[in-house]
């Protein structure tokens, strides 16, 4: 998967946040956790951007840490919502499935950089 695909795959899941977000029932808790998902769902794809645009390679690996964690963190507000009762686990399963496939890839990439050479930029998602 190229730079471009991994943008367009990112961008896709800050949009599918988005509509889970606002198809969230009206409630003080819902309302909490789709705030804390909205925020971090929209940061994988930002922040993999920013990672393309890292001046050096420990930028990248940085910047890819920021993805890591917030695609992480994505996972676990939605583990609350279904734990909650707030949404079941069949609406979520395939959106948890690309997220846990964006963070493998991401970390993958991380663990390839690290050990790549020092004037390398960015490797792309697997």
């Amino acid at each position: 998967m190229n730079e471009q695909e991994f943008k367009a795959r990112t961008k896709a899941v800050a949009l599918r946040v988005i509509r889970l977000v606002e198809s969230l029932p009206k409630n003080r808790t819902a309302d909490v956790l789709g705030r804390q998902l909205l925020r971090s769902g929209t940061s994988i794809g930002a922040n993999y951007r920013a990672a393309c645009r890292g001046v050096s390679r420990a930028d990248v690996i940085s910047k890819l840490g920021d993805v890591e964690e917030e695609a992480d963190e994505s996972l676990y507000w939605m583990e609350l919502l279904i734990d909650a009762g707030i949404v079941t686990e069949r609406k979520l399963r395939n959106l948890m499935n690309e997220i846990n496939e964006i963070l493998a890839m991401t970390v993958a990439s991380i663990r390839t950089m690290r050990g790549k050479n020092p004037k390398s930029k960015i490797q792309n998602p697997k």
